[in-house]
C-alpha cells in the first residue's frame, strides 16, 4: 500500500494508461530531397486531416476521444510547407486540427543535432513556431531531439525558455562509437530534463535492449516483428508497455502506470496507418488498462497530472552526429560568423528603427529564410549516407548557410548606413564607433579610409586625439584607431583631420621572431607555431609546454621552423602583427596581434588548401592538471565526469550513452589551476578535444586543448568527403590570460569582445542628429549580459526584444535602463510569445534573474 500511495494513492491511479502516437520521422535530404519532402508533407498532412474528420468532425458520430485519428509532426516545417502549397482554406483546416490537438507539432523546424549550434542559432530556428503561436493563437508545448546518440545539458533551458514543456527521446543505436549495452540501462526513463537555471522540461527517454524500431528507438510503437502488419508491431507495442509499467516490484525500472510510445515513420518517406492505431487501441483497451491514439501532448498531460514530483537530471551527453557539419568546417563556420554578426546588426537596426518605423520591412522574406536556414542547417542527417548521395546534401548545406549570411550581411549593411545618416555630418569626415555589447568598452576599431595621408583622429566628444596607425586589410586602407569608454549598446563620434598623428611608441617592440608588450613576450617560429609565451604580469610565467610533440597553435608540424621568413605586418601604436606562412603540414597562414593596453592575444589562422584527413590546432599550455570550462549553448560547464564534481554523465560499466571525445566549443574554453588560467576565445570552430580524449574516456585534467579544424570525426562514411572541395579555410582565435580563479562572466566578456569588434560607419546625414555619443540600454548588474536586442519579429512597432543573461551561479535582480523611458514591457519567450505582463518602475525595466538564465523581454518606449 505505501509503494501504491507514493505513486498517485488515487484507485484509478492503478489503471495502466497506454499512449501511442504516430509520426512520420522526418529525414530530410536524407531520404528524400527537398521536393520530395516538401511534396509528401503536403499529401501526408491531408491524409491525416481526412482520418480526423471521419474520427472526431462526424455530427453525431464520432469515435470515442481515445480512438479518434490524431498525427504528430516532428518539426513546424510541416506547417510552414502545408501553408506555402494549400490554399488558406485548407491551411484554415490544419490550424483548427491543431487547436482541436488532433494534430500535434514540435518548437523545433524538424530534427536537428544541436552540439554544434551557437546558442542563439538554436532559437532563432523555433522564430516560425513562435510566429505562429501569435498567428494562429496556438501554443506548442513540445520540442524534440532526435535518432542521435548524444544530448546537450544547455538545451533544456533553452527549451523551456522558447515555451516547450515535454520531450521524447528515442535514438538509432546507429553509426555510433557508443556500445549498444549502453542505451539498455538509463539511470531514469521518465525524468525531469533540467538546465543549470533550475528550469527544464519532461523527458521521456526508455531504454533501449533490441533495435531502433522498439522503446528507446526514434520508431518505439512500430516495433520490429516479422510482420509487415503494421497491427502487428502496435499489438506488441502495447503488451510491452503494459509489462513496462511496474509500481509493484521494489526496484522497478519504471514504476510508473502511464507509459507511451511514439514514433512510427522510422526511415520511410511516408506512412498512412492512421486506421491501424485506432484498432489497436479499441482492441487493447480493456478494464484493467486504458490504450488512447495519442498526440504526445496528452501523455506529458497525463504524467504531470499522476507524479508531479519526478527525478531530475543535468548532465551533457557530449557529441556524436553533432560532430559531422565539421566535413564542410568552412561552411558551418561562416553560418557561425553570421550568428555573431548578427548581434551588431540587430543592435543597430533596433537605433535606426526607433526613428525609421518602416527600417528593414524590405528584408522580411529574405529574414524568414534565415530562420528557416537555422533550423534546417543541423538537420540530423549530416551523416549524409543515405539515398540523397553526398554532393547534393552538401550543395543544399551551402543553401542554408547562405540563407542566414545574405539576411546577417544584408541587415548589418544597411543597418551600418543608415545609422549613419541619421547622424548630421561635419566639414571634415566624421564616422562612428558602435558597440554592440552592454558595457563600456576600451577597444581597437578599423574605419575604411581611402582619402590623403596623413591624418589624425579626434573623438568628437572629447576634442583629444586618438592613437591611430594606417591598416591594410584585404587590400582595402583602414584607420586603426584605439577607441576609449564606448557606451554600452552605443556610439562615439570621431572626426578624421588632416596632419600628422601625434608620435607614439609602437604597441609592441619586434626582434627577430620575438615580439612583445607589457603583458607578454612571444616567440613566433616560421611553421606558425607559438614555442614560447610569458606572462609578464605572472612572473614571466611560461604558458607554452610541449605536449605530444605539439605547440602552441600547432596544426601537425614536425619541423617547427619550417615556412617562410616571418613579415611584420600592420605595425603602429595601437597593434603590432607578425605573419607566418608554411606549407607544412598543408599551406597554412598564421597572423599573432598584439595590442597597446590591451591583454588581449589575437590569433588568426587560415588554410590554403583541400584536406580529406583530421585536422586540429592545438594549444599546449604549461598548466598543472588544470579544470576546463566551456560555453556549450545556453550554459557553461565543467569537463569533467559528474561524479567528479563536472557535468558530463557518468558512463555505466556496460558503456553508458556518453561520448567524451569533441566538447561542444562555442564562444570560448578556460583551462584554470586554483588562482590562474588562459581563457581561449573561438568563432570557427564547433568543436575541441582535451588532451588524448576518447569516445569512452575524457581527459578531465589534460592541459592541451585541441580545437577541430575539420574532417570526418568517425571514418569516411560519415559526413561530406574531402570537405566537399573546399580549400579555404578561416580560423580566429584569442588568448589572455588570469591572475585569479576561472570567473566566468571575465571569460564571457573576453570572448565577445574579440568576437564582436567595435563597428565603424561614415556619417553622411545632412540634418542628422549632432549627438556625440549615445548609449541606447545599460544593465545595472554586471553579470547580466545583453544577448540579443532586435525589433520585434512583427515590427518595432510591437517593441524591441531583449535577451540577457545572467552569468552569475545565484539569482540577481538587474535593472535595465533604455535611451527613453519605457511605456510597457513584458516577459516573453524565446521566440517572443509574450507570457506575462511587467509594470515599469520610473521607466526602468527591474528584472528578476535564476541562476545562470538567459531570459527574454518585449519593451515599448515612450
Amino acid at each position: 500500500m505505501a509503494i501504491l500511495l507514493l505513486f498517485g494513492g488515487a484507485a484509478n491511479a492503478q489503471q495502466k494508461r497506454l499512449y501511442l502516437a504516430n509520426d512520420e520521422h522526418t529525414d530530410y535530404m536524407w531520404t528524400g530531397t527537398e521536393a520530395q519532402y516538401d511534396s509528401v508533407m503536403v499529401k501526408m498532412l491531408d491524409y491525416y486531416l481526412d482520418q480526423i474528420d471521419a474520427t472526431a468532425r462526424r455530427p453525431g458520430k464520432n469515435n470515442p476521444a481515445d480512438f479518434q485519428a490524431r498525427f504528430n509532426c516532428d518539426g513546424s516545417y510541416w506547417l510552414r510547407v502545408y501553408d506555402k502549397f494549400r490554399t488558406p482554406a485548407q491551411f484554415n483546416r490544419l490550424v483548427a486540427a491543431l487547436r482541436s490537438g488532433h494534430i500535434s507539432s514540435p518548437l523545433n523546424t524538424l530534427v536537428s543535432t544541436y552540439g554544434a549550434q551557437p546558442t542563439e542559432a538554436v532559437i532563432r530556428g523555433m522564430y516560425y513556431a513562435g510566429q505562429m503561436e501569435r498567428r494562429l493563437g496556438v501554443r506548442f508545448p513540445l520540442a524534440v531531439c532526435m535518432e542521435n546518440q548524444t544530448l546537450p545539458l544547455g538545451l533544456s533551458s533553452l527549451w523551456a525558455g522558447s515555451g516547450a514543456k515535454y520531450s521524447w527521446r528515442g535514438v538509432c543505436a546507429c553509426a555510433s562509437r557508443i556500445p549498444n549495452a549502453g542505451f539498455a540501462h538509463r539511470k531514469h526513463q521518465l525524468y525531469r530534463y533540467m538546465g543549470m537555471d533550475g528550469r527544464g522540461v519532461t523527458m521521456k527517454w526508455y531504454n533501449l535492449k533490441t533495435g531502433n524500431k522498439s522503446l528507446g528507438g526514434y520508431a518505439e510503437s512500430r516495433q520490429q516483428t516479422k510482420s509487415l502488419d503494421p497491427s502487428v508491431g502496435l499489438n506488441r507495442t502495447i503488451e510491452i508497455l503494459t509489462a513496462l509499467c511496474d509500481t509493484i516490484s521494489e526496484k522497478s525500472a519504471y514504476p510508473y502506470n502511464v507509459a507511451g510510445a511514439f514514433g512510427y515513420g522510422w526511415d520511410d518517406l511516408d506512412t498512412y496507418v492512421s486506421p491501424d492505431f485506432i484498432t489497436a487501441a479499441q482492441n487493447g483497451t480493456t478494464p484493467q488498462r486504458k490504450v488512447r491514439v495519442s498526440n504526445e501532448v496528452d501523455f506529458f498531460e497525463d504524467v504531470a497530472r499522476t507524479y508531479p514530483k519526478l527525478p531530475s537530471e543535468s548532465v551533457s551527453y557530449g557529441n556524436e552526429w553533432d560532430t559531422y557539419c565539421v566535413s564542410m568546417n568552412e561552411t558551418s563556420a561562416k553560418v557561425r560568423r553570421a550568428t555573431e554578426k548578427l548581434r551588431a546588426a540587430e543592435a543597430l537596426a533596433s537605433i535606426v528603427s526607433l526613428k525609421n518605423k518602416t527600417f528593414g520591412n524590405n528584408l522580411a522574406a529574405l529574414r524568414q529564410k534565415a530562420w528557416d536556414g537555422y533550423g534546417l542547417f543541423w538537420e540530423h542527417d549530416w551523416t549524409a549516407d543515405g539515398p540523397v548521395k553526398p554532393k547534393e546534401r552538401a550543395e543544399w548545406q551551402i543553401k542554408m548557410q547562405q540563407q542566414v549570411s545574405g539576411y546577417s550581411d544584408s541587415l548589418f549593411n544597411q543597418s551600418l548606413h543608415a545609422l549613419g545618416n541619421q547622424l548630421q555630418k561635419a566639414t571634415n569626415p566624421r564616422f562612428y564607433v558602435f558597440n554592440p555589447l552592454s558595457w563600456v568598452r576600451n577597444d581597437v576599431a578599423d574605419a575604411e579610409y581611402a582619402g590623403s595621408l596623413p591624418v589624425k583622429v579626434v573623438d568628437v566628444s572629447t576634442g583629444k586625439e586618438t592613437a591611430s596607425q594606417v591598416v591594410i586589410k584585404n587590400g582595402k586602407q583602414y584607420l586603426r584607431i584605439r577607441a576609449e569608454k564606448l557606451p554600452s549598446v552605443g556610439y562615439k563620434v570621431f572626426e578624421i583631420q588632416q596632419g600628422s598623428p601625434a608620435a607614439l611608441p609602437q604597441a609592441a617592440a619586434v626582434s627577430g621572431n620575438w615580439f612583445k608588450n607589457a603583458f607578454y613576450r612571444i616567440r613566433l617560429l616560421k611553421s606558425g607555431v607559438i614555442s614560447e609565451l610569458y606572462d609578464s604580469l605572472a612572473n614571466g610565467k611560461q604558458l607554452v609546454k610541449v605536449i605530444d610533440g605539439k605547440y602552441l597553435n600547432d596544426l601537425g608540424i614536425n619541423n617547427a621552423d619550417e615556412g617562410a621568413p616571418l613579415v611584420l605586418e600592420n605595425a603602429g601604436p595601437v597593434s603590432v602583427t607578425l605573419k607566418a606562412v608554411s606549407n607544412f603540414p598543408v599551406l597554412h597562414t598564421v597572423r599573432v596581434t598584439l595590442f597597446k593596453d590591451s591583454p588581449r592575444i589575437e590569433i588568426q589562422d587560415s588554410i590554403q588548401a583541400n584536406f580529406s584527413d583530421l585536422k586540429t590546432w592545438a594549444f599546449s599550455f604549461n598548466l598543472t592538471h588544470p579544470t576546463t570550462r566551456h560555453e556549450e549553448l545556453g550554459a557553461i560547464l565543467t569537463a569533467k565526469n559528474d561524479r567528479n564534481g563536472g557535468h558530463y554523465a557518468s558512463q555505466t560499466r556496460t558503456g553508458g550513452p556518453a561520448r567524451y571525445d569533441w566538447l561542444t566549443f562555442n564562444h570560448f574554453a578556460d583551462l584554470s589551476e586554483a588562482n590562474y588560467g588562459v581563457t581561449l576565445s573561438n568563432q570557427d570552430c564547433s568543436f575541441f578535444k582535451l588532451g588524448n580524449s576518447t569516445p569512452d574516456s575524457l581527459w578531465e585534467q589534460s592541459a592541451q586543448l585541441n580545437a577541430l579544424a575539420g574532417g570526418q570525426t568517425d571514418g569516411p562514411k560519415l559526413g561530406i568527403p574531402a570537405q566537399n572541395g573546399n580549400g579555404d579555410f578561416l580560423y580566429q582565435f584569442a588568448l589572455t590570460t588570469h591572475h585569479a580563479p576561472f570567473d566566468q562572466t571575465a571569460a564571457m566578456k573576453f570572448a565577445l569582445e574579440h568576437q564582436n569588434p567595435l563597428v565603424t560607419g561614415r556619417i553622411t546625414g545632412e540634418n542628422g542628429d549632432p549627438r556625440k555619443t549615445f548609449s541606447l540600454l545599460s544593465v545595472s548588474d554586471p553579470n547580466v549580459l545583453l544577448w540579443s536586442v532586435k525589433p520585434s519579429e512583427e515590427g518595432i512597432k510591437n517593441g524591441l526584444i531583449t535577451r540577457f543573461w545572467n552569468l552569475n551561479a545565484k539569482p540577481v535582480k538587474a535593472y535595465v535602463k533604455l535611451s527613453k523611458p519605457l511605456k510597457a514591457a513584458w516577459q516573453t519567450t524565446h521566440v517572443e510569445t509574450n507570457e506575462q505582463s511587467l509594470t515599469p518602475v520610473n521607466g526602468t525595466l527591474n528584472a528578476v534573474f535564476n541562476q545562470h538564465q538567459l531570459k527574454t523581454y518585449r519593451l515599448k518606449l515612450k
